[in-house]
Parts: C-alpha cells; structure tokens; sequence
C-alpha cells in the first residue's frame, strides 16, 4: 500500500486556509497553489485537489491541479502522430483524442524521496479509467519542466514526449528557435496496462 493510501486523505481545494503553510519549495509553484489555482477554478479552468496526513489534518502533503485537455494530432509530424495513435484502432482515428492536463504537480519539501509525485500520478491514471471515468479520456498529459531531473521522473512513470526534439515542439508551439523551450509536453495513454494498489 502506497504512502498515500495509507496514511492520507484526498481533499479539492476551497480556500487559501485549506493548504496554509504548503511549500514544495520551487517558487512558480508555490505562488500557483498560494493564489492561482483559485482564479482558475472560479474561470473554471483546472480543479486543485491535495493530500493532507489522517493524523495531521493540517500538514499537506502534496497538491495538484487538473484540467481538460487534448491531443491534436492532425498537426503533428507523421513520425508523432503514429506514436501518439499506436495502440488506437485505425478505424477510431480522430483529430484530436481527450486527454486530462496535470497542469501543477507539487509534493511538500517535508516529504520528498517517499516515492509521492509517483503515488499521485498513479491515482489520477486510476480516476480517468473505467468505471471513473465520466466523460471519456483517453490520455493524460503533462506539460514538464523541461530538466533532465523533472523529465526522466515523468518518463519512469510512463509518460513520453509528444515530440521527439525541441526543435520540432518549438515549431509546434510557435517559439522562436533562440528561446529556451521552458517545459515539454508529454502524454501517456491510458489504455496501457497499469497496476494499481
């Protein structure tokens, strides 16, 4: 049984006061979860869930924002495309396939190394999968901090790139080739086969 399961509860987030004093200790997202994450839920944007401790209701563990979201394949190169579509039947190929953004995922600086950012993912791959899932998602998507360190931990929890340069994303997104590509943006499908606790 993961940490998580074990000794926390899952909460949405209502107020400043619910995650008071939560710091995963990067700056952008600390800010986010202080104060953004609200304007986005009033605009009806993304959701914020947290997890606190069952015995320290006021120490949160970690926090995460979720948001729909979707893969356009149409305009991706061939070569991502395939990669994209590989395990969808021919005759179900769309445009664009749902997908759900893990816009902010942050774990308290009190308990790195517990194996937590994983533990998450895994429950937010198990809330888009039948019987959970309401409205029809078939990927889950992150845009990620575009760091060996950040990259290679979404790349051990099954995620891949959706392209395979920064050139190409760049391209994609309309950055100029003299600006630093800031985040990446990485998909896993749903219908791979995961184990869950």
């Amino acid at each position: 049984m993961s940490f998580l399961n074990a000794t926390c509860s899952l909460h949405r987030l209502n107020t400043p006061k619910d995650i008071e004093g939560f710091t995963c200790g990067d700056k952008d997202l600390d800010d986010f979860f202080a104060n953004d994450c609200f304007a986005y839920a009033k605009q009806l944007l993304g959701k914020t869930y947290y997890y606190k401790l069952d015995k320290e209701p006021h120490t949160v563990v970690c926090a995460f924002t979720l948001a729909n979201a979707g893969i356009r394949v149409s305009d991706l190169p061939n070569a991502r495309r395939k990669k994209v579509e590989a395990n969808i039947p021919h005759a179900k190929a769309l445009k664009d396939y749902p997908a759900v953004l893990v816009a902010r995922l942050g774990v308290s600086k009190d308990f790195r190394s517990q194996h937590i950012g994983s533990d998450v993912l895994r429950h937010i791959k198990y809330w888009f999968l039948e019987p959970y899932n309401k409205t029809g998602c078939r990927y889950v998507l992150v845009d990620a901090y575009n760091n060996p360190a950040t990259l290679a931990f979404y790349e051990n929890n099954g995620f891949q790139t959706v392209f395979s340069t920064e050139k190409q994303e760049k391209e994609y997104r309309h950055i100029d080739d003299d600006v630093n590509l800031n985040t990446r943006l990485m998909f896993y499908d749903l219908m791979l086969d995961v184990t869950f606790e």
